[in-house]
């Protein structure tokens, strides 16, 4: 599979993109952001989950973005294959999903 092929799944209010099917989410962190594309929010938080975790052994990134109400919860994480620190990899993306930074750019980004 080339690195520019990603797996873009819509189901209603649900977009989900990944790297390999079946999707397995083997950690992840939520988050709330303000409404937007889904696809865009997707795309931004995949590369800056991938660019936090590349060199996880084994990892492929999954981002779910649904939404809700007046705004859209993202779930990014991943499929890992082999051993990992589940708590560790999940504090990195805790902290790219609540960098002040990174949040405006994909809010401006989505919009």
């Amino acid at each position: 599979m080339s690195r520019d092929c990603w797996h873009i799944l819509r189901e209603g209010d649900v977009l989900t993109m990944a790297r390999r099917l079946p999707v397995r989410l083997d950690l992840s962190v939520n988050t709330r952001l303000p409404d937007g594309s889904r696809l865009r929010v997707a795309q931004q938080v995949r590369q800056d989950v991938w660019r936090a975790l590349q060199n996880l052994r084994g990892f492929a990134p999954v981002v779910r973005v649904e939404r809700c109400g007046s705004g859209l919860h993202v779930t990014a994480g991943g499929q890992v294959e082999g051993v990992f620190s589940k708590a560790h990899a999940e504090a990195k993306i805790a902290q790219v999903l609540e960098n002040p930074e990174k949040r405006a750019r994909w809010a401006r980004w989505a919009g």
